[in-house]
């Protein structure tokens, strides 16, 4: 009787996790470049009552007789689909339409981001809402001279500006960078990921090379979290939790009905 207890509680204790992924995907449904999390689910050992056996001459063959134990977390996987680009009109914003990463650097610490809304410090160097700089494809910061007259950022990353005497000039080329396994990067917090074991080293280019798309300036990507399919799961996970209590209260009551048995 404890052994079925024991699964809605392994039942429950693991739709929770699935609900806190999907309230924190519904708390960025508007954060620029979020990528949803998903939960993945797999059962536990079984117990087994009777091992099978082969047929022989006379009989044939039994299967297996075993009991599961329960369920468990198989995965909380970040789901990397391109999300909708929305026009902003600022040159410092950028979108990347494809796959790859901006890579930002914080001291010695780099990280990697989908999130494009860029801005200029006080000395023109190009920089993320943290204050972390943006990388051109020789690992140095993009900076635009503060007396320049106007700047553009080309569909490859290319960085321009008009100098005080009118000429054009380049400020470097927007770094992109891919990864073997997106999807093993892990999260720092504030749009930004790092490198992980199983993400694979940092692939180097620029935007519409080695896999990588172009870079749309006066765009941000938006989160890929559907909220309809994310209600629609929300709904999924709250019957699985309340079918999981279920178990429990019904092995409580045959419990308790054993117990009443001696009296």
């Amino acid at each position: 009787m404890l052994r079925s207890m024991y699964s809605g509680i392994s039942g429950m204790r693991n739709f929770q996790t699935k609900l806190d992924v999907i309230g924190n995907n519904i708390a960025n449904v508007n954060t620029f470049g979020y990528k949803k999390g998903r939960t993945t689910f797999q059962d536990m050992v079984s117990q087994q009552l009777a091992g099978a056996t082969a047929p022989g001459a006379n009989r044939g063959g039994v299967n297996p007789r075993q009991v599961g134990l329960g369920m468990q977390l198989a995965s909380i996987d970040n789901v990397h689909t391109q999300g909708s680009l929305q026009n902003t009109n600022r040159e410092l914003d950028l979108g990347i339409s494809g796959d790859g990463f901006f890579q930002v650097q914080d001291g010695d610490t780099f990280y990697y981001t989908r999130s494009g809304n860029f801005y200029f410090d006080q000395q023109g160097t190009i920089v993320n809402a943290q204050g972390l700089r943006l990388m051109d494809t020789n690992g140095n910061p993009i900076t635009v001279p503060t007396t320049a007259q106007s700047f553009s950022i080309g569909q490859d990353g290319t960085v321009t500006y008009i100098d005080e005497d009118g000429d054009l000039q380049e400020a470097g080329m927007v770094r992109l960078v891919n990864f073997a396994n997106p999807e093993g990067l892990a999260k720092a917090g504030a749009n930004l990921y790092l490198v992980s074991a199983n993400s694979g080293a940092p692939l180097f280019t620029s935007a519409g090379n080695g896999g990588t798309g172009d870079i749309i300036a006066g765009t941000l990507e938006m989160s890929n979290v559907d909220l309809s399919e994310e209600f629609t799961e929300m709904i999924v996970a709250q019957r699985g939790f309340q079918a999981n209590t279920r178990i429990i209260t019904t092995s409580d009551e045959i419990l308790q009905e054993l117990v009443n048995l001696k009296r």
